[in-house]
């Protein structure tokens, strides 16, 4: 089975942030998506966002006007996922980070999608074997996990579960070097590599600002110029979403049963006040109306 053959369309379900980022990045690398929403508004404004980011990249000189032209041709919306997975290689779920909605959307999923292709959850956290278990072919399935912006992050962790088929890994790392990615491969495990690091590191400066050590802007400065983190981890915290953070932090608390993990209060009361970050225009930075 060549990778030719396995993967030349691509579903992917989410219009969100993720979502759009990874329709975008596969459709300028030449591949037919399908970006499916179960709300048409959601699906047309992820199509919206990808052209605004393809036409600041041309305006920036770093897209090639014929590559916008080609990533728009290339894609296309849907509010039926019976259409939009019934011809793909590739499914790839952008959904919020809740085991529940995911095991549901793929039990959806494999009842209309080809068997023999791909599919794969863009989750930072959960554990691939569980989503796995209610399907009927779990060998075809893995993790994708896409850092943000998508566009512009090179880093993609490629995640087997305890019974992911070796010519399905295989198949995704070759299809996330074709995205001009890079792959790492991960076993199963809570918080895989990326997000077990980085949430702990978050989790600590949050505690800093709790105790008073120093302002989520020093803080952060302290992490760029020190250590050449190229975003500090509050100001990171505020794009990905304190909402987000804190789900994926109570989980590995849950499941690693390390203290390191145990949500600190501040975020607790941010997010219950409705202050999660970039999106709602505040979080540890004020980001303005929009």
């Amino acid at each position: 089975m060549s990778d030719e053959r396995l993967i030349r369309r691509v579903a992917v379900l989410g219009a969100g942030t993720m979502g759009h980022g990874i329709a975008q990045v596969a459709a300028m690398n030449g591949y037919g998506v399908t970006l499916f929403d179960i709300d048409f508004v959601a699906a047309e404004n992820g199509l919206q966002k990808i052209r605004k980011n393809l036409e600041k990249g041309v305006q920036l000189g770093k897209v090639a006007d014929a590559t916008r032209e080609t990533a728009l041709a290339a894609l296309r919306t849907s509010t039926d996922l019976a259409e939009a997975v019934g011809e793909v290689d590739l499914v790839i779920e952008a959904a919020p980070e809740s085991m529940e909605l995911k095991k549901r959307i793929f039990t959806d999923v494999e009842a209309h999608a080809p068997t023999e292709a791909i599919l794969a959850s863009n989750t930072s956290s959960l554990s691939i074997g569980e989503i796995a278990d209610q399907l009927a072919h779990p060998a075809r399935f893995l993790g994708l996990h896409f850092f943000n912006p998508v566009h512009l992050m090179q880093l993609v962790e490629v995640v087997h579960g305890p019974r992911t088929d070796g010519e399905v890994l295989d198949a995704a790392i070759r299809w996330v070097e074709r995205l001009d990615r890079e792959p790492i491969v991960v076993k199963d495990s809570p918080g895989f590599a990326s997000s077990r690091l980085g949430v702990v590191l978050g989790l600590e400066a949050m505690r800093m600002v709790e105790e008073g050590v120093a302002s989520p802007e020093d803080i952060d400065r302290a992490m760029e110029l020190g250590y050449r983190h190229p975003m500090g981890p509050l100001k990171l915290t505020d794009l990905v979403g304190l909402d987000v953070r804190l789900g994926i932090a109570r989980y590995l608390h849950a499941t690693l049963g390390s203290e390191a993990f145990r949500p600190p209060e501040i975020l607790e009361r941010m997010v219950a006040e409705g202050r999660t970050g970039k999106k709602a225009g505040s979080g540890f930075y004020d980001w303005g109306e929009g």
